[in-house]
């Protein structure tokens, strides 16, 4: 996946994760460490999910520090 960085096979840092992203618009490609809950399966991001809300169920590697020193999450796919 291209304008990530990639996980580090050693640790268990940056790993797929199911999440429910709170954004806007589904546009976006990464996100701040706070508008990402990160849930412990597909079904619970799936059921946390409130489109009215803008809050997506969603597949997001991370987190990871980007060159600008914030933490953030790469969407990997939307489940919805």
């Amino acid at each position: 996946m291209r304008g990530f960085v990639p996980p580090d096979p050693e640790t268990r840092v940056s790993i797929e994760r199911y999440a429910v992203v709170y954004v806007p618009r589904r546009s976006r490609k990464r996100f701040s460490i706070g508008c990402v809950e990160v849930v412990d399966s597909e079904e619970l991001a799936r059921s946390s999910a409130d489109e009215a809300s803008n809050r997506f169920p969603a597949k997001v590697i991370g987190p990871s520090k980007s060159s600008e020193g914030q933490y953030i999450y790469y969407l990997v796919e939307w489940l919805s």
